[in-house]
């Protein structure tokens, strides 16, 4: 943390987004509770729950990005993406059940998920020096959650809410980049059977791979570039959907290919 940051304010708000976790309560906003649009002190407050996270034996294996919808950032008054970490606890199978109470206030949307095979360690790195290092794309699931109560969020709340991270569900089969076009990759995603979002990859700033360009633009610039093994989840591919217990979700993404996401009732 630098000097600028309020360290013991930043403790406390840590220690108030992992007590909503745990105790399955949402919390109030802490935007009043910082400077305004204080961008620095959200990623400080989400480094140290990610740092309490390694040190109770959590292992990191990738990023997410968060904002990549134009109209999202324009709700938001922001413009351009943010970024949250990847646990391996947060990895689900395709088709797994997921308990209803792993996930505070889920809701879902499809993504592109890439997976690397070499590390982006370069200073300014490109779209082009994202599809060298990429192994292989899938088709996947991000169910968010929000640890804020009512999804009250603004920027500087979902930054240090870890982009209001909860789970990631992934697909199949692992996909080559070679003839693919991430672009116009179109998406639906299901709700037992029946539609409720639709979109392509031009919505995730463009393309996915634009959207992981600036993720490893990103991770450069603070010191803790993507690794070779890292999954990176692009972003939204059309409008995320509020989810209920008992709910099946299937996405489909042309070239892709399909991953479902199963929600046990309550209870379960």
């Amino acid at each position: 943390m630098t000097s600028s940051i309020d360290g013991a304010l930043v403790e406390r708000l840590a220690a108030r987004l992992r007590d909503a976790e745990a105790g399955r309560i949402p919390c109030p906003p802490i935007r009043d509770e910082i400077p305004p649009g204080d961008v620095a002190t959200a990623y400080a407050i989400q480094q140290v729950n990610a740092e309490h996270g390694i040190r109770a034996g959590r292992r990191v294996v990738g990023r997410k990005i968060g904002l990549t919808s134009r109209s999202v950032q324009k709700q938001l008054g922001v413009d351009q993406p943010d970024y949250g970490v990847l646990f391996a606890d947060m990895v689900v199978d395709d088709g797994e059940p997921i308990a209803a109470t792993r996930v505070l206030q889920p809701k879902a949307e499809a993504e592109v998920a890439l997976v690397l095979e070499r590390d982006l360690t370069v200073e300014q790195p490109t779209v082009v020096d994202v599809i060298r290092a990429v192994a292989f794309a899938l088709p996947a699931i991000e169910v968010v959650g929000s640890r804020i109560a009512n999804w009250d969020i603004r920027l500087v709340d979902t930054i240090a809410d870890n982009a209001s991270s909860g789970l990631i569900v992934l697909g199949g089969p692992p996909r080559i980049l070679d003839g693919l076009d991430l672009r116009l990759c179109g998406m639906t995603l299901e709700c037992r059977g029946e539609p409720v979002s639709v979109g392509a990859g031009a919505a995730c700033l463009g393309s996915p791979l634009v959207a992981a360009a600036w993720l490893a633009r990103k991770m450069v610039e603070v010191g803790t570039p993507l690794r070779a093994g890292d999954v990176v989840m692009t972003g939204a591919l059309g409008p995320m959907v509020p989810v209920a217990p008992g709910d099946v979700l299937e996405a489909r993404i042309s070239g892709l290919g399909s991953v479902r996401a199963v929600f046990g009732r309550e209870g379960a």
